[in-house]
């Protein structure tokens, strides 16, 4: 009886071997248009975005190009995030108010879901891949860009692409042929009566999220570094001393505060195992700092500073003195909070001091680094800063607040983006208006409330 396992798994695994070989041999069928001809109602739609990341309905193939639709295709492949984009004409089977709701139901997989709906655009997402206020203000941003539906879907997947979280699901390499999908259920059948199959994948993403968040941590460490180095140097030139002639009790007790925060900033980041733990060592360099500027306008008799926002374009430069109207490279322009040293220089014409990270292209100002120093910018402007202040550039999006970038609770920790959760996503994040013609108003001008997206 024991030696039944045995002589059953040679077979068993040369089936499996077999299976895979000819899966991947038709792995490569692109599904980026609904074929002519076939069901056009919203099951066809999930299909298809099963086995590729767009789908173009033959009804709305005006809107967007086979040879585009397929580009599009390889753009977000290449990336390697669950980002999926339906391009559909506007019928009675594509309700606006739940069209997200249910292919994202259909589908089963976690990510974002963009929809390209007759002349209007929207999307959404699952908040383990991309933050509701993300999605919004990166919505917002492409339908202020305005164009057709081409310059649209792509202008919001170059985002998407940096921002989405999780990896493309298995299901975009299995291919659309019989041969593929018989081998792949077979292969799945051993699996499961293996026993290992679901414990396998939860390690597998366990172990690419903990890759991902060691070096988003390692290149967090360098920069927050940078600004303890800084603000101890600042602590070493105002040279106070609690005993000194003319020291007061509140003097004292600045001075405390800062001194506090330097040390509480260094144990944080020391401590630190994940991304998202930065938050609170910028936040206590950001309290700490205005510790200090207190102490100082203390020790010279000048006034109390407000609290306000870090310089938006340093937070080492202090406390912002300010407001002042900013646009970055092809932006709009905005209001944001400067120190009195960039708000001289905007003032002659000239570009502020902004604070630069290392980048793979070379130094780049922090909001234009990507959504890894979203943590980072969280402990200093995440409390207030307005949503869609940096909306154009690869941060923007990620400043409207600390739930951006906040580890999000999630009942299966071994579910990640671009993994098969069925119907278990929070269909809050899917639902509401919020559409518009494809380059024209979105949700009231910007007005989001009662859940429009």
């Amino acid at each position: 009886m024991s030696a039944t396992p045995r002589v059953l798994a040679r077979p068993l695994a040369a089936l499996a071997i077999a299976l895979l070989a000819l899966a991947g041999a038709a792995s490569y069928a692109p599904a980026a248009h609904a074929d002519t001809g076939t069901d056009t109602g919203l099951k066809a739609v999930a299909e298809g975005l099963k086995k590729s990341p767009v789908y173009v309905d033959p009804r709305a193939s005006s809107q967007l190009s086979d040879a585009d639709a397929k580009d599009l295709a390889k753009k977000i492949e290449d990336a390697g995030k669950p980002v999926f984009v339906a391009v559909l004409p506007n019928a009675p089977e594509f309700p606006e108010q739940t069209i997200r709701a249910n292919l994202r139901s259909l589908v089963g997989i976690s990510g974002v879901y963009a929809v390209h709906l007759g002349g209007k655009f929207n999307a959404a997402a699952d908040r383990k891949v991309m933050s509701p206020d993300s999605v919004r203000n990166l919505v917002s941003a492409v339908k202020a860009e305005g164009g057709d539906a081409r310059t649209v879907v792509n202008n919001f997947v170059d985002q998407a692409d940096k921002q989405a979280k999780g990896h493309a699901p298995d299901s975009w390499g299995g291919g659309s042929g019989d041969a593929a999908t018989t081998g792949l259920l077979v292969i799945g059948g051993v699996v499961v009566a293996g026993g290992a199959g679901g414990y396998a994948l939860y390690r597998r993403n366990k172990k690419r999220r903990e890759e991902r968040e060691r070096a988003e941590l390692q290149a967090l460490r360098v920069v927050v570094d940078e600004d303890i180095t800084a603000f101890g140097e600042e602590l070493d030139r105002l040279d106070f001393k609690p005993s000194e002639p003319g020291a007061t009790d509140e003097m004292r007790h600045d001075y405390e505060q800062a001194l506090d925060a330097y040390e509480e900033a260094k144990t944080r980041i020391a401590a630190a195992t994940r991304p998202q733990e930065v938050t609170g060592v910028t936040d206590s360099l950001d309290k700490g700092r205005f510790a200090l500027a207190t102490l100082a306008a203390r020790r010279t008799g000048a006034p109390l500073p407000e609290r306000r926002m870090p310089c938006f374009f340093d937070p080492r430069h202090g406390p912002s003195v300010q407001d002042v109207a900013w646009a970055p490279p092809g932006g709009a322009m905005r209001t944001v909070p400067a120190c009195a040293a960039d708000a001289a220089r905007l003032a002659d014409g000239q570009e502020p001091m902004s604070r630069t990270v290392q980048t793979e292209h070379g130094p780049q100002p922090y909001w234009n680094a990507g959504p890894a120093y979203g943590p980072w910018a969280g402990g200093y402007f995440g409390g207030g800063m307005l949503p869609g202040l940096l909306a154009g550039t690869l941060l923007g999006s990620m400043l409207s607040g600390p739930s951006a970038w906040a580890a999000e609770p999630s009942f299966d920790p071994g579910v990640d983006g671009g993994d098969f959760s069925g119907s278990d996503f929070n269909s809050s994040d899917f639902g509401g208006g919020g559409w518009g013609d494809g380059g024209g108003d979105f949700g009231g001008g910007g007005d989001f409330g009662g859940g429009d997206w």
